[in-house]
């Protein structure tokens, strides 16, 4: 009877307050009223959790390509800045792994989808033409995530 009040009382409160809905949400779920719970929405939402996870796994892929673009294609204008965003970004995708290893079997196809903005990117950022980088990415997820590898020549010392 209840879950029938509130949704004549609050028949939208989805998309009218988000904010309000999922604090509503979990103090239903912490209370155990289970028979309240909106379902359908909250079953929407925790998916796009895991696609939210799921797209800062490609993002970080996304920025450690483009340095290593930027570090092959232009290895004149190499700074520390480069050297310290390309060794972050692999610390950060194993820790984001570790924390999410359902993630694991996505791993080359998020690396596969991050390379178009990755290639964008790194064509903003040096000024170079994108036709300047290959169509495809020139790294493997192995290469791109070692910390032995450095394309071109002149690797950083440690």
């Amino acid at each position: 009877m209840a879950k029938a009040r509130r949704a004549l009382i609050e028949p939208d409160l989805y998309r009218r307050d988000f904010y309000s809905w999922a604090l509503e949400q979990a103090a239903l779920l912490r209370d155990h009223q289970l028979a309240e719970l909106d379902l359908d929405h909250l079953a929407e939402e925790i998916e796009g959790l895991a696609r939210a996870e799921a797209r800062e796994l490609r993002s970080r892929y996304a920025t450690l390509v483009s340095h290593l673009l930027k570090w092959e294609f232009q290895p004149k204008r190499r700074s520390h800045s480069w050297t310290a965003t390309i060794a972050r970004e692999r610390g950060a995708i194993l820790d984001h792994l570790d924390e999410n290893p359902g993630l694991k079997p996505r791993e080359v196809e998020l690396f596969a989808k991050a390379y178009r903005g990755a290639r964008a990117d790194a064509a903003v950022e040096t000024n170079m033409p994108l036709s300047r980088f290959p169509a495809g990415c020139p790294y493997t997820l192995d290469q791109a995530m070692s910390e032995a590898f450095w394309p071109g020549p002149d690797r950083p010392q440690p």
